[in-house]
């Protein structure tokens, strides 16, 4: 049965906060867990959880914004589960953070922290939705609507986020899923189909290969080729209710193939990038970028990029096979961003993200799409077009200029004829993409030319002091992969990928706003507006209904000092 956690908001006479001393008290408020408490914990949404649980009158669910703040926590500082569970039982400050006020508050089982991500998984694999995203944008829009953060200009970067697997050859990875049915078979089929496993089972998947020689993989291949078409006719029916039975079968079919009623294997030139690379994984791709090999997931990330903020914020993450284009990523991702910010009219990416597809939608949406790169072959003589408000186009070349006709009956190609006079004394003659006709020289191009063209000249036609805003990205993308060895997590499976994303992109968040609003007094009166707000939501919780009234009128004071730490900083501190 779902349950909101408002325990918090009525404080223990016996809690920490009453029984340290004073000067460590002042500590404590000032601390960025007692922060975090305040911006984070207060302000997640549990009933995004209530679908979770039962409707039906049972045992309530353990508090869902600690659960929640305890992974955002653990993605923050980079604990394994086991550091989570000491800071949790002995760190006064994550026990704060969490909005314990007891030393003998625990608010979740070991066990239930992994039951509750899986109950998050199925929800996704049923419905197609993330809780975890939805817990970030919410927390993000409340972030961006409080700070008073403009998000017209934006950039995107995308880093690799490798999975935790073991990275497995062909003959291996085949062998490999061979041992593992054989695990899953019970006794009677091992005695009865025992020599046809009889090659592989006293060995791992590396050993087997350790000591073949180039010459013997053919052999090999059609040796287990023929085993598995055996396993998949005469086997596999007992065991397709196991999970296992899915992993097979997909192994099967993107390694062989029959022919004439006769089991082959596949040419290499047929297996794609989005084969299984693990038994370990169902959705992990392969990508080769900058000469490294990546098994695993993609993240997109998305953040404000105006210069007129304090601060900027992530406001979209998106996770994809990493063998997914940037742009094809960016296509998928940007109504979604459009809907979360929709004064958007600026984006800055790299050359990765340039397509036709992006064009056109940015001309639809009226955005302004600026790469500090070109993907591909430049073209050796610059050709603007431009289009006129009637919808014709000028083109001009470094000589001269001249209109464009429509050219074929379709209506989507054009052209326009430069004077060949004028084009013989050009030094670039040569190396013109204009075609030479006998009427001139002529110049064919469509409207996604047109856009490619204006796409690679709105890095020039912006003010010098935005054409560096995209940099910056750079280090936002650190902020993820420093909590990563050599770009690759500490799990598997493109959930776990999502739950790194998400949940990290709320700490970073959390770490900008924090320091900012640390070192600047002037955002007090904002504090105290955000927490007159979270008190009068729960004032049943607290002394007096009226209270709640006074309270409000002392805080529009700004700057008024006084010392209510059972429930706020005091004015000097930073809060939310």
């Amino acid at each position: 049965m779902f349950k909101e956690n408002n325990k918090h908001h009525q404080r223990s006479i016996f809690g920490i906060e009453n029984t340290l001393p004073t000067k460590l008290m002042k500590k404590l408020l000032e601390s960025e867990e007692y922060c975090f408490y305040k911006i984070i914990f207060c302000n997640i949404k549990e009933e995004l959880f209530s679908d979770l649980y039962s409707d039906k009158m049972s045992r309530p669910n353990a508090p869902i914004n600690c659960l929640v703040s305890a992974l955002i926590l653990k993605e923050k500082y980079n604990w394994s589960y086991e550091q989570l569970f000491k800071q949790l039982n002995f760190n006064i400050l994550t026990k704060t953070a969490l909005g314990l006020d007891t030393f003998d508050d625990i608010p979740f089982d070991d066990a239930t922290i992994f039951n509750f991500q899986k109950r998050i998984s199925m929800y996704e694999k049923l419905t197609g939705k993330n809780i975890f995203e939805q817990v970030f944008d919410s927390l993000t829009k409340d972030q961006l609507k409080k700070l008073k953060i403009k998000t017209n200009i934006q950039r995107s970067d995308s880093l690799q986020a490798g999975s935790n697997i073991r990275s497995y050859s062909r003959l291996q990875l085949l062998i490999e899923i061979l041992l593992r049915l054989w695990r899953v078979m019970d006794e009677s089929d091992k005695t009865m189909f025992g020599t046809k496993f009889s090659n592989y089972t006293n060995k791992s998947s590396s050993q087997y290969i350790y000591k073949l020689e180039t010459r013997d993989l053919p052999r090999e291949l059609d040796q287990l080729a023929e085993i598995y078409h055996f396993c998949k006719v005469n086997i596999l029916p007992k065991y397709q209710d196991l999970e296992f039975f899915q992993i097979f079968d997909r192994v099967y079919t993107e390694h062989f193939t029959e022919v004439d009623s006769k089991i082959e294997v596949r040419p290499s030139a047929e297996l794609t990038s989005s084969c299984l690379q693990s038994p370990d994984e169902w959705d992990g791709t392969y990508r080769e970028k900058h000469g490294e090999s990546f098994q695993g997931q993609m993240i997109n990330v998305t953040e404000t990029a105006s210069q007129e903020n304090p601060i900027n914020l992530i406001d979209d993450v998106a996770v994809f096979p990493n063998n997914v284009d940037d742009g094809l990523a960016l296509h998928e991702r940007i109504d979604i961003i459009i809907e979360k910010t929709p004064d958007l009219d600026e984006f800055h990416t790299d050359g990765a993200y340039g397509n036709p597809q992006n064009d056109l939608k940015f001309e639809e949406l009226g955005i302004t799409h600026v790469q500090t790169a070109v993907r591909g072959r430049q073209c050796k003589v610059t050709i603007e077009i431009e289009q006129n408000s009637s919808g014709s186009y000028h083109v001009k070349c470094p000589l001269q200029s001249a209109d464009s006709e429509p050219s074929g009956t379709n209506g989507k190609r054009y052209r326009c004829v430069f004077d060949k006079t004028i084009c013989q004394s050009c030094q670039f003659i040569d190396k013109c993409p204009a075609l030479d006709r006998r009427t001139g020289r002529i110049y064919f191009f469509i409207h996604e030319d047109y856009l490619r063209n204006k796409r690679i000249r709105n890095l020039s036609n912006i003010p010098p002091e935005r054409r560096q805003l995209r940099s910056n990205v750079e280090a936002t993308v650190h902020e993820f992969t420093c909590r990563m060895k050599n770009h690759k997590l500490k799990v598997r499976t493109a959930f776990k990928a999502k739950t790194f994303a998400y949940l990290t992109a709320i700490a970073i968040n959390f770490g900008r706003i924090f320091r900012y609003l640390s070192s600047n007094p002037a955002f007090q009166a904002f504090y105290f507006l955000c927490f007159v707000q979270i008190f009068k939501e729960h004032s049943k919780f607290l002394i007096k209904s009226k209270f709640d009234d006074l309270l409000k009128n002392i805080f529009t004071i700004f700057g008024l000092k006084i010392n209510l730490t059972r429930f706020f900083a005091p004015a000097e501190n930073s809060c939310f």
